[in-house]
C-alpha cells in the first residue's frame, strides 16, 4: 500500500512552476506585518452548480469528485486546514491539499526560502530565495486555485500565538515542524482544543519510500524525532496517545552535518533561535515530498469521510497466528457440531489479526506497546460478533479471552437482541466494530 502511494506521489514531486512574478502575490492578497494573514480574492467553498465560473472550478476538481463523490468533495472544499511548517514536508502537504480542493488554508512558517532548500520545496524556484516560505506558497497557490482563501502567517508557532494561529475553528491541523519544543506545544494545544491533528516524524537522511507508515504516536518506537515527541507529550502534558503521526521505519543513513566552530565559540553561538537545532541533517528531496503527500492523503480522505487504515508497524510470529486459528476452532467446537461453521483459514487470520484489529482487543484504548515493535496476543482471541452468522471474515471480533467469553454468554442468552442491547448502551463501540466489518467487506469484495 505504502509503495503504491509512494509511486503515485513521486510523479507529483517533480511538478514545478517557473517565472513567478513578485506582483502576483500583491494582486491576489494583502500581506500585513507580524502574524500576517493573507486572504485571497475568494472565501467561498468549492461550488457545484451550473453557472459558467462554477463549471470551471468543478471541472478543475472533476477527478476528485469522481473519486470521493460530490458530497465527499464538498466536505473537502468546505474545510479549513492549518499547515504549520512549510519546508520539504509542509510545502508538499499544503500544495496537494490545495490541488485536492481544500478551499481555505492557513500557512504558518517564520522561515525563508534558501538556496539549499530548493532540492525539496514543492514550488519554490531561485527567484523565491530569501522570500518568506508562507508568502512564496501563497503566490504560487494563487495561480493554481485562484478561488482559494489563503491565510499567510509568516511567524513561528508559540504558545503566545496559539489563538491567532489555531483560532477560527480549523477542521484539521498538520504539524510539519522539525523542532521538538515547538512541535510538542502545537500538538498539545490541538489536543486541548479538540482539533484533529496529524504530526510528522523525521524525513531527513532516509530514501526508502516503501517504509513510510502512519501510526499512533504511542507506537512511534522507530523514529527518533517521533520517539522524543512521544516522551515529551507524556511527560509534560499527560498525553499517552491518540495522535496519528507519519514516520519511516527506515534507519537514518547519515549523521548530522558537522560544524567547524571558530576559536572561543560554542555551537550555541551559531543558534538562530533558542532551543532550535544548530546542525543540519542531509536530506534526499523525494522523501519529504512523499511524506507531505502522505500527510495530504490522510487529511483529505479523513475530511471526505473516506479514511484509510494505514498498514500496522508491529511484528508478529507465524506461531501467534496459528494459535489464534486453533483458539477459534476450539471456540467453534464448543458450540457443537450443528452450530460450528469455520469460514476462515490461516491467511484470513493474519489479515484479521494484523490488518483489521492490529493485534489489539476491539475494546482496548490504552495505546500500550509491548516489547517495542513486537505485539503479544497471548490473552486474545477471535469470536463471532453475531451468533446467527458463521465464523467468517466480516463476523469475527478480536477480544481478550474474558471479553470474548462475556460476549458469547450475552449472545447465547439474548441472541441477536444482545446486539440491539449493546447498540443502546455502547453505541460507539458497536459503531467501531461495524465500521471494521464494513472495511472487510469493501476490501474483500464480500
Amino acid at each position: 500500500v505504502a509503495g503504491g502511494i509512494a509511486g503515485a506521489c513521486i510523479s507529483c514531486t517533480f511538478f514545478h512552476h517557473r517565472n513567478v512574478e513578485r506582483d502576483l502575490a500583491a494582486a491576489a492578497s494583502v500581506i500585513e506585518v507580524g502574524l500576517a494573514k493573507t486572504t485571497s480574492t475568494s472565501n467561498r467553498p468549492m461550488p457545484i452548480s451550473n453557472d459558467v465560473h462554477d463549471e470551471i472550478v468543478t471541472e478543475h476538481f472533476t477527478r476528485n469528485i469522481q473519486f470521493f463523490g460530490a458530497e465527499g468533495q464538498q466536505r473537502v472544499a468546505s474545510a479549513f486546514v492549518v499547515v504549520v511548517g512549510l519546508g520539504g514536508v509542509g510545502s508538499h502537504c499544503a500544495h496537494m491539499l490545495l490541488r485536492s480542493g481544500v478551499s481555505r488554508l492557513r500557512l504558518v512558517d517564520f522561515d525563508q526560502v534558501s538556496l539549499s532548500s530548493l532540492n525539496r520545496h514543492a514550488v519554490a524556484n531561485r527567484e523565491d530565495v530569501g522570500r518568506s516560505k508562507a508568502e512564496c506558497l501563497a503566490a504560487h497557490f494563487a495561480r493554481i486555485y485562484p478561488e482559494a482563501s489563503l491565510d499567510v502567517c509568516a511567524t513561528m508557532y508559540q504558545k503566545e500565538a496559539e489563538e491567532e494561529l489555531l483560532g477560527g475553528e480549523p477542521d484539521f491541523v498538520v504539524d510539519c515542524i522539525d523542532n521538538i519544543d515547538t512541535k510538542v506545544e502545537l500538538l498539545a494545544a490541538c489536543v486541548r482544543r479538540k482539533i484533529p491533528v496529524l504530526a510528522c516524524g523525521g524525513a531527513g537522511s532516509k530514501c526508502d519510500p516503501t517504509r513510510i507508515r502512519i501510526v499512533d504516536v504511542a507506537e512511534s518506537v522507530v523514529d527518533p524525532l517521533a520517539r522524543a515527541v512521544r516522551h515529551r507529550l507524556k511527560r509534560d502534558h499527560g498525553i499517552h496517545g491518540g495522535i496519528p503521526i507519519i514516520i519511516s521505519t527506515e534507519k537514518q543513513r547519515c549523521d548530522l552535518v558537522p560544524i567547524e566552530t571558530e576559536d572561543g565559540k560554542s555551537l550555541k553561538d551559531y543558534q538562530v533561535l533558542p532551543n532550535f537545532r544548530i546542525r543540519t541533517i542531509p536530506v534526499f528531496g523525494a522523501l519529504p515530498a512523499i511524506f507531505g503527500m502522505a500527510c495530504a492523503a490522510h487529511v483529505v480522505t479523513t475530511l471526505a469521510k473516506q479514511p484509510f487504515d494505514s498498514e500496522p508497524v508491529f511484528r508478529m510470529q507465524l506461531k501467534q497466528y496459528e494459535t489464534q486459528l486453533e483458539r477459534l476452532r476450539d471456540r467453534e467446537d464448543d458450540k457443537g457440531s450443528a452450530e460450528a461453521c469455520l469460514g476462515v483459514d490461516l491467511q484470513d487470520i493474519v489479515y484479521l489479526v494484523k490488518d483489521i484489529w492490529h493485534a489489539r482487543s476491539a475494546r482496548d484504548k490504552s495505546w500500550s506497546m509491548s516489547k517495542g515493535m513486537w505485539r503479544s496476543t497471548a490473552g486474545l482471541c477471535l469470536t463471532r460478533w453475531n451468533p446467527l452468522k458463521p465464523a467468517v471474515l466480516d463476523n469475527l471480533v478480536f477480544l481478550t479471552l474474558d471479553e470474548a467469553d462475556a460476549h458469547d454468554t450475552l449472545m447465547d442468552t439474548e441472541g441477536v437482541e444482545g446486539l440491539v442491547h449493546m447498540r443502546e448502551i455502547e453505541p460507539d463501540f458497536v459503531r467501531f466494530v461495524e465500521e471494521k466489518f464494513d472495511r472487510v467487506r469493501r476490501e474483500m469484495s464480500i
